[in-house]
């Protein structure tokens, strides 16, 4: 298969700092769209994947799931785009299409494994595969998703995975008008989480370990904020909530949390990946129906569903911008939640 080389950035190694590269990108096949990627957006996931935390690194590692771009090339079978449209690349560049996920459009779960955008088994070149810390993608147009023009571009990257990771559960247990929802922890997760919810017509609280984000909560649209290490605040809430959004991404003990849900209540975990401690008490849950869920990213259609309302609704992230050669620094600064909430990197400065 044909090649071009792109400039990008990357990691040859788990102590490796970021630096300039270059990869080989496959020219179009018929259901191709090239992309020119303007801007993307910095996750958690992409530090964890350079510096191999999760195990299962491939190097060199090009992170970057939270694309945004023009498109610059269409393959012939593609009827969906044109040159020159505004274009979106989130977690997911490639599934199977044929199980049983993929064809209720949850690609997130599909049963043989979806192709992740960086780190994922590239099927057309081999070797793996790398993201959008890069020139260019070339994504199969499936996996492609439009992007509203009347909104801020370098705002709308982390939508297309911290958007997506909250709206996701939000749609799936029902949320809107009527309903109350409570987010734990105010991060690149939690923020989109409150204005995703509100957005929907909840009424909206943050639980928060300290008072001091309370008024940057309510900005972002929270009508309460609920102070967790306070025992009479916590008691207060005792039996409200119809879902609640965890985001907090470390072990922490969510008993407290449940028992904060209503009858029929839910618990989704979007942040932490790992054993409960302390362990879950299961008394909470079967005197009220109550449960604890777990929830990853969203599907193609769902994604643009996101997409849409918020292009609808003037909801974007709240960033910070960088050059490419900051992304180093910008990492050392996530690991001390110095961001509010999310970086995103200019790609013209690539």
């Amino acid at each position: 298969m044909s090649t071009f080389t792109v400039k990008a950035y990357g990691a040859e190694s788990t102590t490796a700092d970021l630096k300039e590269m270059n990869i080989q990108r496959r020219e179009i096949t018929a259901k191709d769209v090239e992309i020119e990627i303007l801007y993307c957006g910095v996750c958690h996931s992409d530090l964890h994947t350079a510096r191999n935390d999760w195990g299962g690194s491939l190097y060199p590692v090009v992170p970057g799931h939270e694309i945004v771009g023009r498109i610059t090339k269409v393959g012939s079978e593609v009827s969906k785009f044109k040159v020159g449209d505004l274009a979106g690349v989130g977690c997911i560049v490639d599934s199977c299409g044929h199980c049983d996920s993929c064809q209720h459009d949850l690609e997130q779960y599909c049963l043989n494994g979806f192709t992740g955008t960086y780190n994922g088994k590239d099927k057309h070149l081999g070797g793996h595969t790398f993201g959008g810390y890069s020139q260019k993608v070339v994504v199969d147009s499936h996996h492609v998703l439009k992007v509203p023009e009347n909104l801020d571009l370098a705002a709308v990257a982390p939508l297309l995975c911290a958007g997506i990771t909250t709206w996701s559960p939000l749609k799936h247990w029902n949320v809107g008008p009527g309903s109350k929802v409570a987010v734990v922890g105010l991060g690149g997760l939690g923020h989109m989480a409150i204005k995703l919810a509100k957005g929907l017509g909840a009424e909206v609280t943050l639980f928060s370990r300290t008072p001091g984000k309370t008024e940057d909560a309510k900005q972002l649209g929270a009508d309460h904020v609920v102070i967790s290490t306070d025992d009479t605040q916590m008691e207060s809430v005792k039996g409200k909530f119809d879902v609640i959004i965890d985001t907090v991404p470390y072990v922490h003990d969510v008993n407290p949390y449940v028992a904060t849900l209503n009858i029929n209540g839910t618990l989704v975990l979007v942040g932490y990946l790992g054993g409960l401690e302390p362990i879950l008490n299961t008394v909470p849950m079967i005197m009220g129906r109550k449960s604890v869920a777990g929830s990853v990213i969203g599907g193609i259609a769902e994604t643009q569903e996101l997409l849409d309302f918020c292009g609808e609704h003037n909801i974007v992230s709240e960033i910070e911008l960088i050059k490419m050669q900051d992304i180093n620094e910008a990492y050392e600064r996530m690991l001390k939640s110095d961001v509010r909430y999310r970086f995103v990197i200019d790609m013209e400065s690539l």
